[in-house]
C-alpha cells in the first residue's frame, strides 16, 4: 500500500513554495509520493479568471515534471464542480484503495478547520499533515500531524501581479512555468523577462 499526500490549491500559477512544501511533507511524512491537485472550482478561494483549469493543471505538470516523487493530479479537474475536499476523498479512496491518502494543509486552513464542509466524516477517512505558514496560528483541536518545513512567504497572488508590473519572478517559480505563461500571455505578462 503506497502512502500518498494530497496538496491541493488553485496553483494559479504554482510557485516554488508549493514545490518545497510538497517535497518537505514527502520526506518528513514518509510518503511514497506527494499528488499535486488543481481545484476545478475551489470553495474556499475564487482565483482571477485569467488562467483556465486546463492551463493550470498543465503549469502544475511543468513544475513537477522531473522532480522524483511529486506528481500532478488532474482529479479534481476532471470531476468538475466546486472541490469539498470531504468529496474528493471520498472518491479517490473509491478509485484508489490500493493507496493510503493524507491531506497535506497549509497553517490557515489548519485554523479554517471547524469550518470545513463534512470535517467530522473526513476525519475518519483520512489524515491531516499540517505545515506553519507565516502570519498564521497553525494550531487546531483536530488531529493534525504537524511537519516542520521551511517557511517561505509566498504566494500566488504575489507572482501575478509581479507579472501584471513586469517585475521579476526569477526563482520564484520553475522556469518552464514562467516560459508558459509568458508563451499563452497569463497574468498580463509579456513575452520577455526582465
Amino acid at each position: 500500500m503506497k502512502r500518498i499526500g494530497i496538496l491541493g490549491g488553485t496553483f494559479n500559477p504554482p510557485h516554488t513554495g508549493h514545490l518545497l512544501i510538497a517535497n518537505e511533507v514527502r520526506y518528513a511524512g514518509d510518503l511514497d509520493e506527494v499528488w499535486l491537485m488543481p481545484t476545478a472550482v475551489p470553495p474556499h478561494k475564487t482565483a482571477a479568471g485569467d488562467a483556465t483549469a486546463e492551463q493550470r493543471l498543465h503549469m502544475v505538470k511543468l513544475a513537477v515534471d522531473e522532480i522524483e516523487g511529486l506528481r500532478a493530479s488532474s482529479f479534481e479537474i476532471e470531476r468538475g464542480g466546486v472541490s469539498y475536499t470531504y468529496d474528493t476523498m471520498s472518491q479517490l479512496i473509491q478509485d484508489e484503495p490500493q493507496h493510503e491518502f493524507y491531506f497535506i494543509i497549509g497553517g490557515d486552513m489548519i485554523d479554517q478547520l471547524p469550518t470545513w464542509y463534512k470535517i467530522d466524516e473526513l476525519l475518519q477517512i483520512i489524515k491531516f499533515i499540517g505545515v506553519k505558514r507565516p502570519g498564521a496560528v497553525s494550531a487546531s483541536d483536530f488531529p493534525v500531524q504537524m511537519v516542520e518545513t521551511p517557511q517561505l512567504d509566498l504566494s500566488s497572488t504575489l507572482i501575478r501581479q509581479r507579472f501584471l508590473e513586469g517585475g521579476t519572478v526569477q526563482l520564484l517559480l520553475p522556469p518552464a512555468v514562467e516560459a508558459y505563461i509568458r508563451e499563452e500571455r497569463l497574468y498580463g505578462s509579456s513575452t520577455s523577462s526582465k
